[in-house]
């Protein structure tokens, strides 16, 4: 099922990069944008979380904190924040449970190939959870800039 505007925020329960499990319910009373992608270190998911970091300070001042979701391990996850110097956490979602419930786990499609993936996704919602943006299926690079174009111009 795919996350629209108006809908609620599904909760989570997710190891961060530290190890440390991350709950929904940390993020209560303030904005939160999560963004799924496929692999860090990988040069698509390296540029659209560097784009995250470098506008993280507009997005704190509007009241929104930031989270990046994949698959990795939380160790590798580790590395990159640090390598990155991404100053918003990363979960681990190594069974994809948090992706399926927002929607962005499903059949992708690669130079012919099916399989099954997280489809990059981005999602936007107020400080009482509700879902204010949804995009899916986007393309890394420019993306950053269309988040913040439809939340702050």
């Amino acid at each position: 099922m795919k996350l629209e505007p108006g809908m609620k925020m599904p909760g989570f329960s997710r190891p961060d990069e530290t190890g440390a499990t991350r709950h929904s319910a940390d993020f209560a009373g303030s904005g939160l944008v999560v963004y799924f992608y496929p692999k860090a270190f990988t040069p698509g998911c390296t540029g659209e979380s560097c784009d995250f970091r470098d506008r993280h300070d507009r997005f704190i001042k509007a009241g929104y904190q930031i989270i990046g979701v994949s698959p990795d391990p939380a160790d590798r996850l580790a590395r990159f924040r640090e390598e990155y110097e991404l100053p918003f956490s990363l979960l681990s979602d190594e069974d994809h449970s948090m992706a399926e419930s927002f929607g962005a786990w499903g059949t992708k499609k690669n130079y012919g190939r099916e399989y099954e993936g997280i489809i990059r996704s981005t999602f936007v919602a107020d400080s009482s959870g509700t879902i204010e943006h949804a995009w899916y299926n986007v393309r890394a690079k420019a993306h950053v800039g269309r988040v913040t174009g439809a939340m702050f111009e």
